[in-house]
């Protein structure tokens, strides 16, 4: 089938097989583009807007026990001078220092950490929201709610139901990285299967607490097994219970090397423009059941971001106020609340402010 067919069936909204996921995938970088640009635009209720948030990414505890290769911001049990868990009084400023710039969320991660199940984050959600009513908590994500569920006896349903009742409001797409065994053994052999963090993913949506979906490119993957991980996202939101939130928006990200584990093992960061910008483009189209496509401008930079928002993305992320783990391999691209919207401006979008679940967000002042 030639591209543009393949194109045309995307903008159909019908379902490519594997080959077909394939082919396009690697069809030419200006065609493809500008098919995406056009499924945008036929998706989002105002095509001359691009929507951003104010949240703040505040980070639970260090210690886990996954071994991640990717990461720099953990420490093992037994590294107990690096050991850290945020206290109450520690979150405290940090939500009224969000508050204050316009915020209204924090998106709170963590490790998997041995000693915190289902309790401690039952009594730390209802303490947050209890102190701040109108907090929104874009909590943990897949394979920290498959750990606390597994240390406190309890199934991954029975942790997610307990946690929303707790003040939890969304789930975080968290944990995908690249949804195939074969990659999650060498980058992050003792974490949650793709299984669970499919599992996990779809007792969310059956739950209608809303979700969202990543994907961490550029280690060990091939391009196939990157279209494999969109192929069973796609599916996924295809079972969500109709009229649940599902995934509201996907988000890739390049994998970034700088002293991490995967880099002494010789995988480093080849950061290439025109493939994050074919990522954009095929997640459009290939997940043309999800709404929103954002532009990850933490981990590629500005320009390229900016030209992400013509070749599929309609969402520029959050200013994130605070931020740790991504920062801490080497990703240090910046951005507050005027110098995103200028930076959409010049994209040649307007720039509206929205929450978690992509509702505009009015009168707030900068």
């Amino acid at each position: 089938m030639k591209p543009r067919e393949l194109f045309e069936k995307c903008l159909q909204r019908e379902r490519l097989t594997r080959e077909e996921a394939c082919a396009l995938y690697r069809a030419p970088l200006p065609e493809l583009a500008e098919a995406a640009d056009r499924l945008r635009r036929e998706s989002v209720d105002d095509p001359t807007v691009v929507t951003w948030q104010i949240d703040r990414n505040v980070n639970i505890t260090n210690v886990c026990i996954s071994g991640c290769r990717f990461c720099n911001f953990h420490c093992k049990p037994h590294q107990t001078e690096r050991h850290f868990i945020t206290s109450l009084d520690e979150y405290i400023p940090k939500i009224e220092e969000m508050f204050a710039l316009g915020g209204d969320q924090l998106l709170l991660q963590g490790g998997l950490h041995p000693a915190l199940g289902i309790d401690y984050y039952e009594e730390l959600f209802r303490s947050l929201t209890e102190r701040f009513p109108t907090l929104r908590l874009n909590a943990l994500g897949a394979p920290e709610v498959a750990h606390i569920a597994r240390i406190s006896g309890i199934t991954t349903r029975e942790a997610l139901e307990r946690l929303h009742r707790a003040g939890q409001t969304s789930l975080p797409g968290a944990g995908a990285e690249i949804l195939v065994e074969r990659v999650r053994k060498i980058i992050s052999p003792a974490k949650p299967s793709a299984e669970e963090w499919l599992r996990v993913m779809h007792e969310a949506h059956e739950l209608n607490i809303p979700t969202t979906a990543t994907m961490m490119y550029g280690h060990v993957e091939t391009e196939e097994e990157r279209v494999e991980h969109l192929l069973r996202l796609r599916d996924l939101q295809d079972n969500c219970p109709k009229g649940n939130y599902g995934f509201t928006a996907f988000i890739p990200w390049i994998f970034r090397s700088e002293g991490t584990a995967l880099e002494k093992m010789g995988y480093t960061t080849l950061f290439s423009p025109s493939e994050y910008l074919r990522i954009i483009a095929a997640s459009r189209l290939i997940l043309n059941n999800i709404r929103n496509i954002q532009a990850s401008w933490l981990t590629v930079g500005k320009a390229t971001a900016q030209v992400a928002l013509h070749s599929g993305a309609n969402d520029m992320g959050s200013i994130m106020i605070e931020e740790n783990v991504v920062s801490s391999a080497g990703a240090n691209n910046r951005f507050d609340a005027v110098s995103i919207q200028q930076a959409i401006r010049e994209a040649g979008f307007t720039p509206r402010l929205r929450d978690q679940l992509y509702r505009l967000r009015e009168g707030v002042k900068f």
